[in-house]
């Protein structure tokens, strides 16, 4: 048995952040959140179709106002600020006649923090194709990069009809876009499910590389530019299957996705350069969505096997993952929607955050109130957060009483931190650490409890069962055989769970 270095504590939070704030009732959906680098007291938010917010205490409050375009404005709205603080606002179009439905990329521009915007620019137009699922990233000479999903025909299922992701920058500040550039080696259909390509979220890397990656018909997939967009890879880099798809269903939705989100680390910490691709998928049953995370640290030529964001084994959905890197000290963090706690489609929103590179994560509920969505009314198609040294602003929509709503939270790293501490229980241990050919789990109980232990693929699926009993109060030590154990060579988990909680978890490889 080959060893293992490292001890991984998996621990569940269930606190309440800063009180969720209610920033719009009604029928919006999809947000979009961000900080602005010169003031962090400056928070801007946007959601379907035309709305955005801005906040100047830091998210305590928001003033809403309606946005307006000659071009058009119609949803899937993006939020990125510059190094020197101008703010983008990315969204497709719906121009007045004689134009066509989302027929473009338009991009508008706020200097006063996210007040006021000007009339915007566009790229994208190509007759009648259609442009959508757009994301902005802005570098650190503030040149603009946006890519997208091209459709020949929304919705078509004629096989010649294709999908394929494009790019356009500006080194202007919005002003002008450079000719589109089709960047993938693999087209889609246009039906806008499984074999459509779409996802395309662009990443900046340290030296101002552009990385983006993907899904589709090729599965997950990644490329990138080494030269502000001019060139990109001839083939496209393969990150990982999507078992079952990118499109799949999620009871009481009326859609859903698990499109990936890309990001890099430019911070000056420990995993700088490091490339992250989050995603969700159901390659551990149809009733047990999970989240996942794969990373790069050779600028995207090889990829980590798929490691499970969410920490419980619950066989519940976990679903609309997003991603975040605190640039301050390469700090991950995720939000998703969470259902571990419930046998129905009640749903809660989940935060998860990792020290290590994506090694290890930290789970904590932070919705005040759990829902119940109904598959009759548009749920949207993602959530968005952002952080800026330690202070964490998720955003989420959820319905209630027949209304979607759009909510945010203000958490501050040490609440994690504090928690975490407080949640870890000093009276259980796994020894030796690391593992070479046996391991010892030892726990204390002080009621009449249910215990189990049980291995893990990396992926999260349960291989083996090595205790599930009730067991009274006093302390135990269960002895784990691991070179004999009939488990293929890889990665594995071993989780101890007490009245169906996961109190720890070590990774082991054989």
């Amino acid at each position: 048995m080959k060893a293992i270095s490292f001890l991984s504590v998996f621990v569940s939070i269930f606190i309440s952040a800063q009180q969720n704030v209610v920033i719009q009732t009604g029928t919006p959906t999809e947000p979009t959140i961000a900080i602005s680098p010169i003031n962090p007291n400056i928070v801007v938010a946007a959601s379907n179709i035309d709305n955005y917010y801005y906040s100047t205490n830091g998210g305590l409050n928001w003033t809403k106002k309606t946005l307006s375009s000659t071009y058009g404005v119609w949803g899937d709205p993006v939020m990125v600020f510059d190094k020197t603080g101008n703010l983008f606002f990315v969204h497709l179009s719906n121009p007045p006649a004689p134009g066509n439905w989302i027929d473009r990329i338009v991009v508008q521009k706020s200097i006063d923090g996210g007040s006021t915007y000007n009339n915007g620019s566009f790229t994208g137009l190509n007759g009648t194709k259609a442009q959508d699922k757009a994301w902005l990233a802005a570098d650190s000479n503030n040149n603009l990069y946006v890519t997208w999903t091209q459709f020949d025909v929304y919705g078509s299922f004629n096989p010649n009809d294709k999908s394929v992701i494009m790019f356009s920058k500006s080194i202007d500040g919005g002003v002008s876009w450079s000719n589109p550039l089709k960047i993938n080696s693999v087209d889609g259909d246009c039906v806008d499910s499984d074999n459509t390509v779409e996802g395309a979220v662009p990443a900046i890397g340290p030296n101002d590389e552009i990385y983006v990656s993907w899904a589709g018909p090729a599965g997950l997939v990644f490329n990138r530019s080494l030269n502000g967009g001019n060139t990109w890879l001839t083939n496209d880099i393969k990150i990982d299957d999507i078992p079952g798809g990118w499109d799949f269903p999620i009871p009481g939705l009326d859609r859903s996705n698990g499109l990936p989100i890309t990001a890099c680390d430019v911070s000056n910490g420990a995993n700088r350069g490091t490339i992250y691709v989050n995603w969700c998928d159901q390659r551990n049953g149809t009733n047990n969505t999970d989240v996942f995370l794969s990373k790069s640290t050779d600028g995207g030529n090889t990829w980590s096997s798929p490691v499970k964001v969410n920490n419980d084994n619950s066989g519940k959905h976990q679903f609309l993952t997003w991603m975040t890197i605190d640039q301050d000290n390469g700090n991950l963090y995720f939000v998703f929607y969470d259902r571990r706690s419930y046998n129905d489609n009640r749903t809660d929103v989940y935060l998860a955050k990792s020290t290590d590179g994506g090694e290890t994560f930290i789970n904590m509920k932070i919705n005040d109130t759990t829902f119940t969505p109904n598959a009759g009314i548009f749920f949207g198609d993602y959530t968005n957060i952002a952080v800026k040294n330690g202070i964490i602003h998720p955003i989420w929509g959820d319905q209630l009483n027949g209304n979607s709503r759009i909510i945010t939270a203000t958490i501050n790293d040490n609440q994690i931190l504090q928690t975490a501490e407080t949640a870890i229980n000093n009276d259980i241990s796994f020894y030796p650490n690391p593992v070479v050919n046996e391991v010892f789990i030892s726990y204390k109980l002080h009621d009449q409890s249910s215990v189990e232990i049980n291995i893990y693929d990396i992926s999260g699926k349960k291989i083996e069962q090595i205790l599930n009993e009730n067991q009274g109060y006093g302390k135990y030590i269960q002895k784990i055989d691991i070179e004999h154990l009939k488990l293929p060579k890889g990665n594995y988990l071993c989780e101890l769970k007490i009245n169906n909680e996961v109190k720890k978890s070590m990774k082991f490889i054989k």
